[in-house]
């Protein structure tokens, strides 16, 4: 259904598309504000929670969860995904117009970038200020989330709310990741399948694991393999970012327009920074399983 849904659009324009993934995310991010706004957090811990800690690498579990929020937020194959859209747009084929092009794009995937921030802070903040400070630190799942919210905020509505976001969330993903998952298809390893073959390829790698874990370890076993999967989508983000610098900051390849010397130091510290955590989970991870 995802993948008739994307066709119908993108044969309309990708302009509707793109307005369609705009409305998603502004739904859920007008859900999650409001959540924010009823459950009234304390506004100098959210700021202090800004602030990383130590713990966050000597401690498995919470590295573990922020590696699985960098992955949620920043996500490779949407890296993929910005670098087609500038595709799409029209510009003049001259140095002031591509130019131009990559300004657009730059503030295309600033918003998008500061937007995942936003949700995936506010679920935090919205989970600490509802169930921390009642002192119902054991809700780790969707089900008791939803279920709970309404009564402990006092609001009607609540857990409808959280529902209508979660919902919205799952079609945005949906669209942008069979469309980049298309991008990559066609555009690098230059595979171009019918649609219902792309379908059924993309559904099985999906949903075939989700069904098996579903079914061995129930619904506590989905919430986890959730995670896991943000935590992939990480240890995947190097992949993607490496070759991104080197290829935009070579000047046989970008011309003018190649990164200049401080961005280009600038983002491999940051490559090297997000390389660096997940490496660090994996030897945690392969350290506990020995001992």
């Amino acid at each position: 259904m995802d993948d008739l849904i994307l066709l119908m659009l993108q044969r309309r324009g990708f302009r509707l598309l793109e307005a369609l993934v705009i409305v998603l995310i502004a739904t859920i991010g007008a859900c999650f504000l409001f959540e924010m706004f009823i459950s009234r957090p304390d506004l100098g811990a959210v700021a202090r929670g800004f602030i990383p800690t130590t713990e966050i690498v000597t401690n498995p579990q919470m590295l573990y969860i922020a590696i699985g929020i960098l992955g949620a937020t920043v996500m490779p194959h949407n890296l993929y995904l910005h670098s087609s859209v500038v595709q799409t747009r029209r510009y003049e084929e001259t140095a002031q117009g591509k130019r131009e092009a990559v300004r657009f794009a730059f503030i295309d995937s600033t918003i998008a970038l500061s937007m995942a921030l936003f949700i995936n802070a506010a679920i935090l903040i919205v989970a600490a200020a509802t169930f921390h400070t009642t002192g119902n630190t054991e809700v780790a799942e969707i089900q008791d989330a939803h279920r709970l919210l309404t009564p402990l905020l006092g609001v009607a509505g609540a857990s409808t709310v959280f529902a209508v976001a979660l919902l919205a969330s799952g079609q945005n993903a949906t669209l942008t990741g069979t469309l980049a998952g298309q991008i990559v298809m066609e555009g690098f390893l230059d595979l171009r399948l019918r649609p219902w073959v792309r379908r059924s390829i993309t559904h099985a790698v999906a949903i075939v694991p989700a069904v098996i874990v579903s079914i061995l370890y129930g619904e506590s076993g989905t919430a986890k393999l959730l995670i896991l999967s943000q935590v992939i989508l990480s240890l995947q983000l190097s992949f993607a970012v490496f070759p991104l610098v080197l290829f935009t900051s070579d000047k046989g390849k970008m011309g003018e327009f190649a990164n200049p010397p401080w961005l280009k130091a600038l983002a491999y510290v940051v490559a090297f920074f997000i390389a660096t955590l997940n490496v660090w989970l994996l030897v945690q991870t392969i350290t506990g399983w020995i001992s």
